[in-house]
């Protein structure tokens, strides 16, 4: 047998006749290397392939962060305090970034375990109920948030209302 590269990137195998009975010990070790190197190219193939998903997911998160950059900016010049979000604004933010914390945190799960097997990999329901779960934290951070803001304003109208009762009261 001999392996040659076509021009695909993928190899043909040229299969030499085994001179003995296909129920010998050569015949099986053939059949257990050929089934190897099948193996190993959908292997290198699904590397591939992930490596283009990830280049191009590099490329979203470039993207997204200049994005980012460029709303931070047009935030500060417009004065900061006296900007915010409309609620569908707020709401797409939101959903971005539960996403964007779940991508980061599979991506994290597969580089620290490069060897997953199938009995690692959590189950349909599970997934879903983490992926719930992640969902309900994210909307309760941002209503926490959301909180805080209404607090801060509370303070600082509070504090303007007891400036003009001082006024009023060295009058």
């Amino acid at each position: 047998m001999a392996c040659r590269p076509s021009g695909s990137g993928s190899y043909t195998v040229v299969i030499i006749p085994l001179r003995t009975s296909l129920y010998s010990l050569d015949a099986l070790r053939f059949y257990l290397w050929i089934k190897r190197l099948k193996d190993l190219e959908q292997e290198k193939d699904a590397l591939c392939s992930g490596l283009e998903i990830l280049e191009k997911t590099r490329l979203w998160y470039l993207q997204r962060l200049e994005e980012n950059r460029a709303r931070q900016f047009n935030t500060e010049a417009k004065s900061g305090a006296g900007c915010s979000m409309d609620s569908a604004s707020e709401a797409r933010s939101c959903l971005l970034r539960s996403l964007i914390q779940r991508v980061n945190g599979s991506l994290g799960s597969v580089m620290s375990e490069p060897n997953v097997t199938s009995s690692s990999i959590p189950s349909l329901p599970e997934a879903v109920a983490d992926s719930d779960l992640r969902w309900h934290n994210t909307i309760l951070t941002q209503e926490v948030s959301n909180k805080n803001h209404q607090i801060s304003m509370l303070e600082l109208e509070k504090d303007a209302l007891l400036e003009q009762l001082d006024e009023l009261q060295a009058h």
